[in-house]
């Protein structure tokens, strides 16, 4: 999941942007001024800062060139009300993208997908309700919230969650997960189910027995 730090005092404009990249799939932290921008900067590990330029302590352009000196690799994109040349150019000169107030949050949307694929990134999910699910990374989220599986609780969840509201056969679990499908193996699927089960307990998104047949992924109802 890749992390944005969302650097606004407008608290309106940042629990927007904040709730609408959770719903996105990303993670999200706010910094509301200057020296908290830095501070988070350190201790959340952005890929990609949303930076206003008018802050409380340092403005956006500060924080830009003080972060690009320890990470020349961060993706940033500053959002402010300014619109005059000189800002735009000096926006663009120490950061990525410029992105002028007032905007769309499709726009905004359309930025950060833009900049990861410059960076070399991609936003490449498997998802079922809010569970999302990031297989190059190995890592599996409920609501934002990141869970730990096991490599084969995390390959059977896959196999699920990429044939969402399709029955999935235990063989074809086995298959997949396993790479064979003996008769009397189909007890280990049964076995992990349960574990998977509880691991997403909290989600919106259940795993139901089609009895006689196998497994499907559905949201609750």
């Amino acid at each position: 999941m890749y992390r944005i730090l969302i650097v606004e005092d407008d608290s309106s404009i940042s629990r927007l942007l904040e709730l609408e990249l959770k719903h996105e799939g990303y993670a999200t932290k706010v910094a509301e001024d200057g020296n908290k921008a830095i501070e988070y900067y350190d201790s959340f590990g952005p890929d990609i800062i949303l930076l206003d330029v008018m802050l409380p302590y340092r403005n956006g352009f500060e924080i830009a060139e003080i972060i690009r000196n320890y990470d020349k690799d961060i993706g940033i994109i500053m959002l402010t009300a300014k619109g005059e040349l000189e800002d735009r150019v000096k926006g663009l000169q120490t950061s990525d993208d410029y992105v002028s107030k007032p905007f769309e949050i499709e726009e905004i949307f359309a930025r950060i997908e833009s900049l990861l694929r410059r960076m070399g990134k991609t936003k490449e999910t498997v998802k079922a309700g809010d569970i999302e699910m990031f297989p190059q990374r190995m890592q599996t989220f409920i609501d934002g919230e990141e869970i730990h599986l096991s490599l084969t609780e995390f390959n059977i969840l896959k196999t699920l969650l990429l044939n969402k509201n399709l029955v999935v056969s235990k063989q074809k679990i086995m298959t997949e997960v396993w790479g064979y499908s003996e008769e009397e193996n189909k007890n280990l699927v049964e076995v992990y189910m349960n574990y998977l089960r509880k691991k997403i307990s909290s989600s919106n998104t259940n795993i139901e027995t089609v009895r006689g047949v196998g497994y499907v992924v559905r949201e609750k109802k």
